[in-house]
């Protein structure tokens, strides 16, 4: 089982009616590609609440790997003879977190169903990431285990700077991310509707970590594209 070090949750608004035309392109020709060069493609997605926003998942071993398999690819030639009809479907692609693991693994489902997918995102402030992922390992994952949203993997900033500036990151934010596993959009809706209602799940918090938890998180909910490793 591949491990990866370093990994990007990539957020692409897109301009209107063009987020099908990007993933066609993206599936038929830049896989395989950053692949063969150390850039794994680990999830890719359709924004189930924003019909143009196009979200993606791609892993390194680390960050050395990271930038010389990023120069690779956009100095290679499948970027060079691509990046203008892609660059055309795009308003912004710059909405990038730069992650590492911390619990859990992105790899594929054992079987090929095609679920759909929630990202959360909990933005830190001056909370400590190990912190508040100790309080999440306490207090929010079992209530989300009962809301069947239990995550199969947890995520932290990588505080190492970009060492590929060419593509922005958005540095100087401390966030924690968790991504779940639904069976489908009911189920999704169902488990969403049950964390609404949940209450004192705060109380067991460190004083550190309170502004953090009155801060909404932001949640992405993610239906697989036709190629996606996770689907």
């Amino acid at each position: 089982m591949k491990r990866f070090g370093v990994v990007e949750l990539r957020q692409y608004t897109l301009l209107e009616g063009q987020r099908d035309r990007l993933i066609e392109l993206f599936e038929h020709a830049f896989i395989e590609p950053q692949a063969a060069v150390g850039a794994h493609v680990l999830g890719s997605f359709r924004d189930l609440d924003d019909g143009d926003r196009f979200v993606w998942l791609r892993g390194f071993e680390g960050m050395a790997s990271r930038g010389q398999a990023l120069s690779a690819f956009y100095g290679g030639p499948v970027w060079q003879s691509n990046r203008t009809a892609a660059n055309a479907t795009m308003r912004d692609s710059d909405n990038v977190l730069l992650l590492r693991p911390i619990g859990g693994t992105l790899t594929p489902p054992s079987t090929a169903t095609r679920d759909v997918y929630s990202a959360t995102i909990h933005y830190l402030g001056d909370a400590e990431p190990e912190r508040f992922a100790d309080f999440f390992e306490a207090s929010l994952r079992p209530l989300l285990r009962d809301a069947g949203a239990d995550p199969f993997v947890t995520l932290v900033t990588e505080d190492t700077a970009n060492n590929f500036p060419r593509l922005p990151v958005r540095e100087g934010e401390k966030v924690f991310v968790s991504m779940a596993r639904h069976a489908s959009i009911e189920e999704l809706d169902r488990s969403d509707a049950l964390l609404a209602r949940a209450s004192g799940w705060r109380d067991a918090a460190p004083e550190q970590l309170l502004p953090s938890l009155m801060r909404k998180p932001e949640r992405l909910r993610l239906s697989p594209t036709a190629r996606s490793a996770l689907r």
